[in-house]
């Protein structure tokens, strides 16, 4: 008490301190500000897609993400697995997982709730979704791949078990480190996204 009491001005700075940090608002989470209708902006500007065989680019995913070369390229540098996707609609969501685990955390639910509105509107009740995981370029290169295909599938589980949209539109895809988002900053935590991605027209 005594030590307070003798210095009024540092009581008043620290007081002036703490009612400035609780003026300041708290970073909004990109999946808190996740609106349905930016959800369907971005995926209905669907106008034709190449024929895409998921199966196929899941089994060059596992067998590029073992490569163990020395000539081979550092991830900054590959080039991407799945071109294809590139020129589609797409939408990014940052979707929280347990620690390298395809569990969803309760927070990202919202956000999910969010697209599956979206998926059922009528803009884009016409196309079939492909959701892609994806991971950052940290750690085993294989390990990579297999979380973000169990991501991707997490994911499609959650829309379709919990949020009801046809599994006949939906289908998932890991391209772990194989395909970065940002490629130039490989471990950077934008590569941990989730995309959402238009890849045919059903109807």
């Amino acid at each position: 008490m005594r030590f307070f009491a003798r210095q009024p001005g540092r009581i008043g700075l620290l007081a002036a301190c703490l009612l400035a940090l609780a003026m300041v608002p708290a970073p909004a989470r990109s999946q808190s500000a996740l609106k349905r209708d930016d959800v369907i902006d971005q995926l209905s500007r669907f106008e034709s897609a190449p024929d895409i065989d998921v199966v196929a680019l899941r089994q060059q995913v596992a067998e590029r993400s073992k490569t163990r070369s020395r000539t081979e390229p550092p991830p900054q540098k590959r080039p991407p697995i799945a071109p294809d996707l590139l020129a589609l609609p797409t939408f990014s969501v940052d979707i929280q997982f347990d620690t390298d685990t395809p569990i969803v955390r309760p927070e990202s639910y919202q956000a999910l709730g969010r697209i599956a509105d979206a998926l059922v509107h009528a803009r884009l009740l016409p196309y079939g979704f492909l959701i892609v995981g994806h991971v950052e370029a940290n750690g085993k290169r294989e390990s990579n791949a297999l979380l973000s295909q169990r991501r991707a599938d997490a994911i499609r589980d959650v829309l379709v078990n919990t949020f009801k949209i046809s599994s006949k539109r939906l289908q998932s895809l890991g391209l772990g480190e194989e395909q970065l988002i940002d490629a130039a900053h490989p471990t950077a935590p934008v590569n941990q996204q989730i995309q959402v991605v238009t890849v045919a027209k059903m109807l």
